[in-house]
């Protein structure tokens, strides 16, 4: 008979870490502290024990408290399970359902990171190796309710992603990148450009350049104290970690890589006889001094940049959630200068590189869209992830199990309703107040 209980933090994390297919970040010790300490939920690590008393399951339950004492559960990217296991999953299921009435629940949110569709590189469909369908119905017949196969970022996590087997070879991973993409590292390290694992003390930078980035597309996410709770609590974890990557650029050392590329042109021109040149001669002479010029315009900029902002910028910083076999790209801000160095592209393969050199399996960049229109304004984040060679996943999206009909419906239908209405009529008397304010 299979039992849920309580499981101690540390047999939990070990657990979840280590298991072969389920092992997430969301699911983990650390992002239940975080969550706690953040998010304003309050975490249970619970354990599906079978009569010697070892897990077969587990779920980080997560605790969202609502209005006259009910409240609702969320498992982040769902049960660490075997999903083709049915009994296992009816009676985690089970037990907590549950677990959640007596808590007063009004229902219980799942996620699964379940597969249902792939593309590689080539844009060519991967088979998959789990059965996906059966899962489906076998969540359906427990009584799950699915909310549907959306296509942007309206779920509580992604429904798409990219994914880089880092198994593979370096080379082969690098042969998947798009041509621009191998032009602009390139292009980044010929202009000595250089990235740094941080520290602590450069969360501040870090948070400087996710606003910068936020402000961008006109919304303020988290504020400082967030980032640096989460860099604190995955590194105060021995089974997790949060690695900071910093893109720099030293203008110097940038001035002097051009200037060195200048002198080579111009020794090149030297050479070339200044009387009765060929065809061939006259067409290498332009390309060159086109070159000249171009790299003469450079310096002078870069110099400008100098002047104005210092020597040592950094222009992107991105945070790195390791955990079990995989590392996720949780966040990344990037400056709105010197965009041409594509500081950004150099900083991404790096870490692509340290993830493998630790020993990490799967390379996830969280998130993209589903929804490829040309007006949907997120494309660009698609276009510009894709361009690493990942295999372009889709999960099955979030399953909903409702506890109490009644009060799910007025939470989840009225509630929203409500909450626009206000919000709409907010903005109007906004309006009014700002043309009464300039007649």
């Amino acid at each position: 008979m299979l039992k849920l209980k309580n499981v101690a933090k540390e047999e939990f994390d070990d657990y979840v870490k280590n298991h072969k297919t389920k092992s997430h970040f969301l699911q983990s010790l650390s992002w239940g502290e975080f969550a706690k300490a953040k998010k304003n939920l309050t975490p249970y690590y619970l354990g599906l024990v079978n009569e010697n008393n070892e897990l077969v399951g587990a779920t980080l339950l997560l605790e969202k408290k609502l209005p006259m004492n009910f409240t609702y559960f969320y498992a982040p990217r769902g049960y660490v399970l075997d999903y083709n296991k049915k009994e296992i999953v009816r009676e985690m299921t089970k037990k907590v359902v549950e677990f959640a009435k007596s808590k007063k629940a009004i229902f219980i949110k799942i996620d699964p990171d379940i597969i249902i569709k792939e593309y590689n590189y080539l844009n060519e469909e991967v088979e998959l190796t789990n059965n996906h369908e059966e899962i489906f119905k076998t969540l359906k017949s427990l009584g799950y309710k699915h909310q549907g196969f959306t296509k942007n970022f309206e779920t509580m996590q992604p429904r798409y992603s990219f994914r880089i087997d880092l198994k593979q070879d370096l080379d082969e991973i690098e042969s998947h990148f798009s041509k621009t993409t191998k032009q602009r590292i390139a292009k980044s390290l010929k202009l000595d450009t250089e990235v740094v694992i941080g520290t602590k003390k450069d969360l501040k930078e870090f948070y400087h350049l996710m606003t910068l980035t936020e402000n961008r597309k006109d919304f303020i996410s988290y504020t400082e104290d967030y980032y640096e709770t989460l860099y604190e609590i995955f590194n105060g974890n021995e089974n997790s970690k949060a690695t900071l990557f910093l893109g720099k650029v030293h203008i110097t050392k940038t001035i002097n890589a051009l200037e060195k590329t200048l002198k080579d042109i111009n020794n090149q021109i030297s050479i070339l006889p200044i009387d009765n040149l060929s065809k061939s001669a006259k067409n290498k002479l332009n390309e060159l001094t086109k070159q000249k010029e171009n790299l003469t315009k450079e310096i002078e900029k870069y110099t400008e940049y100098r002047h104005e902002y210092g020597n040592d910028i950094t222009l992107s910083a991105h945070m790195i959630i390791e955990y079990g076999n995989k590392a996720w790209v949780l966040y990344a801000g990037n400056h709105n200068i010197l965009s041409e160095t594509y500081v950004n592209y150099n900083t991404y393969f790096e870490h692509i590189k340290y993830c493998k050199e630790q020993g990490i399996e799967i390379y996830d960049q969280f998130g993209t869209i589903g929804d490829l229109s040309k007006d949907n304004p997120r494309l660009g984040l698609h276009e510009f992830k894709k361009k690493f060679g990942g295999d372009y996943v889709e999960f099955m999206g979030e399953w909903d199990y409702i506890t109490n009909h009644f009060m799910y419906f007025v939470f989840t239908k009225l509630v929203p309703i409500y909450r626009n209405l206000i919000r709409k009529k907010s903005k109007k008397e906004l309006k009014n107040e700002i043309r009464e304010n300039n007649e």
